[in-house]
């Protein structure tokens, strides 16, 4: 079993009041009237409170926005890069701050927490070097194609990676030229009260970048139904997605969704176990197994089955569950009462179903009575029609399927509603790429678990449309203007 500790970190409890609207370069006092308090996901208790924003509050941040638009759309690339290297120092300057709001609020390890974070400032100084080589005047033929800023962008981000996503949307509006209304989680309300505090600090013009937070429902009523609002670029559920999407045709509105994942991880015959298994662990129980891209399918061949039970049983003992403040653990808790029941519901599905329980499984890690922890856990011997290997669980389950051969490994990755990532374990990669070809997926990393941050990032199928990151991600962000002379 995984083996879980308690920690002695202790934190003075004093109850921060977040601040949930900034409009028009100014951090205000919402016209809503409905609070919430953050919960610490380390021991169930009360850390901060937020007043909600409304949808006045919305109104108010779009109007904003949309003056600021007239001036920002028209700003050199000098300008862009400017501002994007500001912001990058300001949050440098907050990483600890950023770190500690972090692992109380979402309850990530110190390291992950610590490398999230680090991402989203290197995310803004990345972009400098995108805009500084994109070509937004073109010859086409005859013609002249100009690139320009697609106007009013209304950003949604999800509450697994709150800087990390925060970052990746408006870095790329703001590099080509959109003023912004930021809508993050309501449950990252404190990481997001910061990143907003370094944009300000950066000293952005007037109504360029504006932030509401407030319940999802309230907040994107008064978004869709504006006509000032030309793009979303939302990351959450594919539910939430595909309501924005059909609300989004009504004024025209463009559309980027990241979305969900239930991405297969094939371990080929020639993979080096020694790797191949502590990684694809890794790929599952990473963010404490809160990841649209964990590998939480594991697709081995079926002659290997016995070995590779025996070595994923013996990995998973080394998962350390317990505060994320603490330096050794490697897991903390996930988010909330409500990921935890989700997580127990899919694990009873999975023993109703009958696959074989090898590690972990229902209830409370021993020794924890308070906060959301739950138990990482290993199905074997499933099959792809079974709940655990079809829908997206959000938590550290990992199911393994067993496969006779090459061809049914990639029917069984392919038999999903979801693409956006897949992982591949071989010893030789240029039959690793040939697999990854044939895979429906947005991404595919072979031998490896890295990010690259200028490469392109999204899914196929119900995993959305478009792409962040890069040059794509720039575009995404861009409308197409011809001149013909």
């Amino acid at each position: 079993m995984a083996r879980h500790i308690q920690g002695t970190f202790e934190i003075k409890k004093v109850m921060k009041q977040i601040q949930s609207v900034y409009i028009n370069g100014k951090f205000l006092v919402p016209k809503g009237s409905e609070t919430a308090k953050i919960i610490s996901p380390r021991d169930g208790k009360p850390i901060a409170q937020l007043t909600y924003a409304n949808q006045e509050d919305t109104r108010l941040a779009i109007q904003a926005a949309s003056v600021a638009l007239v001036n920002y759309s028209q700003s050199s690339i000098e300008e862009r890069s400017g501002i994007l290297k500001r912001i990058h120092d300001q949050i440098t300057n907050r990483i600890d701050d950023l770190i500690k709001a972090t692992i109380l609020e979402y309850g990530a390890t110190r390291e992950r927490a610590k490398w999230s974070n680090l991402i989203s400032a290197s995310t803004f100084l990345n972009q400098i070097e995108v805009i500084k080589n994109y070509p937004f005047e073109r010859n086409v033929n005859e013609s002249k194609v100009k690139m320009e800023a697609v106007g009013v962008t209304a950003l949604f981000t999800p509450w697994n990676s709150v800087a990390g996503s925060i970052a990746v949307k408006v870095a790329s509006a703001l590099s080509a030229g959109c003023t912004i209304v930021l809508k993050p989680s309501e449950f990252g309300a404190w990481q997001s009260q910061i990143i907003m505090e370094c944009i300000d600090a950066a000293g952005l013009p007037k109504g360029v970048v504006n932030m509401v937070n407030g319940r999802g429902d309230e907040i994107s009523k008064a978004i869709m139904e504006s006509t000032e609002v030309t793009k979303i670029s939302f990351t959450g559920s594919t539910a939430i997605g595909k309501i924005l999407a059909k609300q989004a045709i009504e004024t025209m509105k463009r559309v980027t969704l990241e979305l969900g994942g239930k991405s297969a991880n094939i371990i080929l015959e020639d993979a080096d176990l020694d790797t191949a298994i502590p990684m694809a662990l890794q790929a599952s129980f990473m963010n404490n197994g809160q990841a649209c891209i964990a590998g939480s399918r594991l697709l081995i061949p079926a002659s290997k089955k016995e070995e590779i039970k025996n070595r994923l049983i013996e990995a998973a003992s080394r998962f350390i569950v317990g505060n994320p403040f603490d330096k050794e653990v490697n897991m903390g808790p996930v988010a909330n009462q409500k990921q935890v029941d989700r997580v127990q519901q899919y694990i009873i599905s999975g023993i109703e179903e009958g696959a074989e329980l090898v590690h972990g499984g229902p209830g409370r890690p021993k020794g924890f009575e308070e906060g959301y922890y739950v138990n990482p856990t290993i199905f074997m011997g499933a099959n792809n029609s079974m709940k655990i290997s079809r829908e997206e669980i959000f938590g550290p389950v990992l199911t393994v399927i067993s496969y006779e051969n090459e061809e049914q490994a990639i029917e069984i990755a392919n038999d999903s509603d979801y693409g956006l990532m897949a992982f591949i374990s071989s010893g030789d990669t240029e039959r690793a790429q040939l697999i990854a070809n044939k895979l429906k997926a947005g991404r595919v990393l072979i031998n490896t678990l890295k990010h690259d941050p200028l490469a392109p990032f999204g899914g196929y199928k119900n995993s959305g449309f478009g792409r962040e990151n890069g040059v794509l991600g720039l575009e995404e962000f861009l409308e197409v203007k011809t001149l013909i002379m």
